[in-house]
């Protein structure tokens, strides 16, 4: 399977505590995305928070990704690990419940920013840490060695899926209900990740000895760094699109998109050359901005989503197993969160882009997303593939 898109389906693979891990990824990926789109206008409403201040928040929170990653194989090793993950998303529940109180804090405008800068931070260190153990170590660990690919393959597409849903039910639920509420089914799904966690059966594993404290194992894998780099231009183009002011249609549309990109995947590039995923998204995504840009028919409105979604998602897996086969014996922990990095901060690099830079300028915006997606399929043509094939493991 080396040199095809094919990955082989084991119906083993789908136990009790598969499916239990698989959804607490989604519920808790759906609790952090759901905030994407309210919060910016939220803040901006009831806080007269700027533009730029948005798109710095947005930078801390891209920034708390990492604060906390080099320490996951001390705290797996030192603790056990799903009581690790639990508690990390203990903690997210209570960062994130933060928002509710701070609601109506008679404080000024600067302090009101630096309180959701210093939020930002710690949801990003807080999400960033439970979702490195719960996909590099608990997911893992859940199957058989011979499983494992189709696992991480699998359990990403949960969350993956989340990045439509998430905004979708954000937005629905600030419309019917408001803000706080928002806040509270965010919080009540994370305290739903939490227990679908302590539903799944760990069997005990004996801590490593002479663990250090701080590592990059599970947390970066350095010879992944031009993957890292590809990947996160291409998630900055779908969060800096998000920011054009759509709406709860869009993702629904998303939704229909990574569905067919799923059915695509195991009927249509199966067998397919390596390189086709990659490039057939980003002429999916390139032709969505362009859409973006030059159309405003209604069926046009609706094939955008459903491009974007496609592309996103052909791209997404590609470089998954990319990082799994570039990663040496041990590393695959480690090429998980690597993923998870280029995944989670290129999208805030590109809401912060959106935001701050651009300040939700439709036409710049696009220009800007197209621009990256051109610069992506000339690296990764020119370069990139060749540089994998090269240097890959497995």
């Amino acid at each position: 399977i080396m040199d095809t898109q094919n990955t082989p389906v084991h119906v083993r693979l789908w136990h009790l505590d598969f499916w239990l891990l698989s959804l607490a990824n989604l519920s808790l990926t759906v609790m952090v995305y759901m905030l994407m789109p309210v919060l910016p206008s939220h803040l901006a409403a009831c806080h007269g928070i700027t533009p730029m201040e948005i798109g710095l928040i947005f930078v801390s929170y891209a920034v708390g990704l990492y604060l906390l990653g080099g320490f996951t194989t001390y705290l797996v090793q030192r603790y056990r690990r799903n009581r690790v993950c639990l508690w990390t998303i203990a903690l997210l529940v209570l960062a994130v419940s933060q928002l509710y109180f701070n609601e109506h804090l008679p404080v000024g405008h600067d302090v009101t920013v630096a309180l959701a800068i210093v939020v930002a931070v710690v949801v990003g260190a807080l999400y960033g840490l439970s979702k490195m153990i719960l996909m590099s170590t608990l997911v893992i660990d859940s199957c058989e060695s011979f499983m494992r690919t189709e696992a991480n393959y699998s359990a990403t597409w949960f969350g993956r899926m989340a990045l439509a849903i998430g905004p979708a039910v954000g937005l629905c639920c600030h419309e019917l209900m408001g803000f706080r509420p928002t806040i509270l089914l965010s919080c009540g799904l994370g305290l739903a990740a939490i227990l679908l966690i302590l539903m799944a059966h760990f069997p005990f594993k004996a801590p490593e000895d002479n663990v250090r404290l701080w590592s990059a194992d599970r947390f970066f894998l350095v010879r992944g760094l031009p993957l890292f780099l590809v990947l996160f231009m291409m998630t900055a183009v779908v969060g800096a699109l998000f920011t054009t002011g759509i709406g709860v249609s869009f993702y629904a549309f998303m939704l229909l998109g990574f569905v067919l990109a799923l059915l695509a995947e195991k009927f249509v590039f199966v067998d397919a050359d390596l390189k086709s995923e990659v490039v057939t998204g980003l002429i999916c995504i390139s032709a969505a901005v362009i859409m973006l840009m030059t159309s405003r028919l209604a069926v046009v409105e609706a094939v955008i989503p459903v491009l974007l979604a496609f592309g996103i998602a052909l791209i997404g897996t590609r470089f998954l197993l990319f990082f799994i086969k570039l990663s040496r014996h041990c590393q695959r922990g480690t090429s998980q969160s690597t993923f998870l990095l280029g995944w989670e901060s290129g999208l805030a690099a590109g809401l912060a882009l959106g935001h701050g830079v651009l300040e939700r300028n439709a036409y710049a915006i696009c220009i800007t997303a197209l621009s990256l997606a051109v610069i992506a399929m000339l690296v990764y043509n020119s370069f990139l593939h060749q540089w994998y094939m090269e240097h890959r493991n497995r």
